[in-house]
This record gives structure tokens, sequence and C-alpha cells, in this order.
């Protein structure tokens, strides 16, 4: 019989990849989600019954253990960027990586991969960032022998980076930026992926990785980039933070009042702690040239599907030659 991973979070961003991926691999794979049956398009990512959804909660300690039990190896993709109703940074990033590694551990599982953050700190003024780092330390704790992923920024077809930019390009004439002259490091989402199945497969040493592409950018040169990649040109201002924390208070304090009917998706103030800081690879972590990775650039990947975002989509450039032609 093949082998069982189970990913929890394996529909979203980074664990559709990691699916995909593993069901490549020939092993079986559950997908473990809070809706499983908008979960049904990771189906055929593999043959009949090879990879399914299932129900989880990872806030609960029945539901994480029913997922894991029998499973070979845990992949842990469950992570939020903002808090909504009883799935808060705690409940969820370090509560709920603590059960998974715990369970994972009483289940016997062999491989255990969590998914954390550049940024990850127990002592950080962000919530998020914090959690991350409890979460990583809770992980360790249960399970030593875990490999813990710390991507930069990921970028790929569903990403809520370039896509939301990219949208607001369309319609705004300014694109406002909180922390210009932050540095990041993107990275490819299948290149992550592809580290997580090391880990699965027992090819990456235990501990902890950090994960960030070939370039390095300020969030300022990131929309430079894409604003060429779609050909278009905007104004970029940079608000300063004393601002974008007036800001994110006004909204958060919105979301407060109307007990959560108005969802503040624009800027929180965690947000803003977290964008005050580089995020890049630190220059003594282990990273993709210790698991044998070359990570791709962005100019590989971005213009296969930030092209709808240009004035006249897929046929922009045919546009720009054929008036090239009549001059």
């Amino acid at each position: 019989m093949s082998r069982l991973v189970t990913i929890i979070g394996g529909s979203g961003f980074v664990g559709r990849y990691i699916a995909r991926r593993m069901a490549k691999q020939g092993w079986r794979v559950r997908v473990a989600v809070r809706r499983p049956n908008e979960a049904a398009f990771v189906r055929p990512y593999g043959a009949v019954g090879q990879v399914e959804p299932v129900l989880c909660n990872i806030r609960d300690d029945a539901s994480v253990s029913s997922v894991i039990k029998g499973a070979d190896a845990v992949v842990n993709c469950v992570g939020i960027l903002a808090e909504k109703s009883r799935n808060t940074f705690d409940s969820v990033q370090s509560e709920g990586a603590a059960r998974v590694a715990r369970l994972a551990a009483v289940e016997g599982v062999e491989h255990l991969v969590q998914i954390s953050a550049i940024g990850a700190d127990t002592e950080s003024e962000s919530d998020y960032a914090r959690t991350k780092g409890e979460g990583e330390v809770a992980v360790l704790e249960h399970f030593p022998s875990a490999v813990i992923l710390r991507p930069s920024i990921i970028f790929g077809p569903e990403d809520q980076f370039f896509n939301r930019f990219g949208g607001m390009a369309m319609f705004s004439p300014v694109v406002p930026l909180v922390g210009a002259e932050t540095r990041f490091q993107p990275v490819y989402v299948d290149d992550v992926a592809e580290a997580a199945v090391k880990g699965v497969l027992g090819e990456a040493a235990p501990g902890i990785y950090e994960l960030g592409g070939p370039e390095t950018a300020t969030f300022r040169g990131l929309m430079e980039k894409m604003l060429g990649m779609i050909h278009r040109k905007r104004v970029m201002i940079g608000l300063p933070f004393f601002a974008a924390r007036i800001m994110a208070g006004a909204l958060d304090l919105l979301q407060f009042l109307s007990f959560g009917i108005f969802r503040n998706t624009m800027l929180t103030r965690d947000q803003v702690r977290n964008l005050a800081v580089d995020n890049v690879v630190a220059e003594d972590a282990r990273g993709f040239d210790d698991l044998g990775i070359k990570p791709v650039a962005m100019e590989a990947i971005l213009p296969d599907y930030l092209w709808r975002f240009r004035p006249s989509g897929q046929y922009d450039a045919i546009k720009q030659s054929a008036g090239n032609l009549r001059t």
C-alpha cells in the first residue's frame, strides 16, 4: 500500500502545490481543511481516490487526531494574515501548530513539516510574527525532528500580493505603499512546495530553513517591477508609518464597532507592524542551497499570470506591436 501524507490546510495557496507534488510521488494525500466541499478541486491531482479532502478543525484535538491517524507524514500549512472570529493568531498559529506536533508525535508520525514565515519571533511586536515564533517553539518541543520552513513573501498565480496590487493598479491612478523601503525576497510557491516534499521524504535534515528567491527588492521596487509587467504607469506614494498606524487603527476600530459586519481586509495594525521589518533570509540561515533547490526568479513566473492586469489583457503585446507598425 502506498504511503499516506496528511496536509493540514492542503487546499490553500501553498498546500495545493504540496498536494500536487506528493500525488506525483505516488503517495496517498489526505487534504485536511475546514470546508472539504470547497476543496474538491484537489481530487484530479492524482488517480481516483488518491487525493481526498477531509474535514479538520485545527482548534480541536479530536478533529486533528482523526486526520493524522494512520499518516506516515504530516505537513501543517495553516496560517492566517488577519484574525476572524475564533480563528485568532494564538488559536491557529501558536496553539494549532502545537496541537498538530503533539498529536503527530502521539500517533507515531515519521516526518513533520511546519510552514512558518521569515520574521517568526516570540518577542515580536506583531501578533502574526509572535505566534509564528511560538508555533515553531512548540513544534520543536513536541516533535524535535520536524522540518520548519520560513518563506519570505510567496508569489504564484493564486497569491494575495501581486494579484492584489495588480488589481488596484487597474482602477486607481495611485498605489499607496506602507513600508515602501522595507525589503522582501519573494519566493515562488512551487519552490516552497518542493522544499516541503523534501521534508516529507526525509531528504531534509531536521531544523529551520529560511526560503527566499534569488532577488531582494524593496516594496517600492517590487511594485515598479509589477507595473512594468502590466504596462501601466501609476504614482506610488509611500505612506509614513505614523499615518499608516492611524489609518489601520481606524479600520480595526470600525470592524470592532460593527461586530465584524465590516471586515478590515485593507490594512490592520498588525500588518503595519510587520511591514516595518525587512522580510529577507538571514545571512547565517539554512536555505534552498542546503536543500539542493535552485529557486525560480520572479521574471520567469509573474508574466504568466499578471497579463490579465494589462490594459488589453492577453492582447496587449499584439496591440502594441500593431501600433508600432502604424508609426
